[in-house]
C-alpha cells in the first residue's frame, strides 16, 4: 500500500516515530509546565509506568497510547535511515505485530498532522519537530508498507526542512535503539543549552 502526502513531517518520525511528549511543551512553553514529567529544577523523574510525558496539549489518548507501546517495546524496533540530498528515506519495523500496528498508525497520524500544521505538543517532543508543524506543505511525504517494514520518504526544496529531517531521523533512530534513555539525554542536553 502506498500513500503520497504533502507537508511537513515527521514520519521518520516519527517513530516519530516515537516523537514523544514533554520536551516540546517545555521547549515551547517554558520549564514551569510539563510537571507530569517531573521536570523541576533541572531534574527529570520519569514515570516508566504511566509515562505522562507521552501526553500532549493537543494529542489524543490514542496517540499517547501508541507512543507508550513503542517506548515500552523499543527493543523490538529496527530502523535504517538513508540521508538524501533533499530529505530522508527510512525503513522501520517491529518484530512484534502489536508494536508494528502502533508504529504504522503513529507514522500515518504524525505525517498527517504535519501536513495540516497540527502540532500534538507532546511533552517530550523534540524541538526539531517545530519546523515541520510550522511549515505545512513544505515537505512531500511518501509512505509504503512492505515486507521490510514501513518505508517513509520525505523530501523538501527548503534546506532548513531538509536539515531538520536529517536531524529528526537520527533522533528517532536513537529512540528506537535506546528508548526513553535517549529522550532523557536529549532533554538534559537541551536544558543545559547544548
Amino acid at each position: 500500500m502506498s500513500c503520497s502526502l504533502r507537508p511537513s513531517l515527521l514520519a521518520a518520525a516519527t517513530v516519530a516515530l516515537l516523537s514523544a511528549p514533554a520536551g516540546a511543551q517545555m521547549h515551547q512553553h517554558g520549564q514551569g509546565q510539563g510537571m507530569g514529567m517531573g521536570m523541576m529544577h533541572g531534574h527529570t523523574q520519569h514515570d516508566e509506568v504511566t509515562m505522562p510525558g507521552l501526553q500532549g496539549l493537543n494529542a489524543t489518548p490514542e496517540e499517547s497510547a501508541e507512543l507508550a507501546v513503542m517506548f515500552r517495546n523499543f527493543q523490538t524496533l529496527s530502523r535504517t535511515v538513508e540521508d538524501l540530498p533533499n530529505g530522508i528515506r527510512t525503513v522501520t519495523r517491529s518484530s512484534d505485530p502489536a508494536v508494528m500496528e502502533a508504529l504504522v498508525s503513529h507514522v500515518y497520524g504524525m505525517i498527517g498532522r504535519a501536513e495540516a500544521g497540527d502540532d500534538p505538543q507532546i511533552f517530550i517532543q523534540s524541538p526539531t519537530l517545530d519546523i515541520f508543524f510550522a511549515n505545512p506543505g513544505a515537505m512531500v511525504s511518501q509512505i509504503e508498507l512492505t515486507d521490510e517494514g514501513i518505508v517513509v520518504t520525505q523530501t523538501s526544496d527548503d534546506p532548513a526542512i531538509v536539515a531538520a529531517l536529517h536531524t529528526h531521523a537520527g533522533e528517532v533512530s536513537d529512540m528506537a535503539a535506546r528508548g526513553m534513555q535517549a529522550v532523557h539525554e536529549r532533554m538534559a542536553r537541551e536544558a543545559a543549552g547544548h
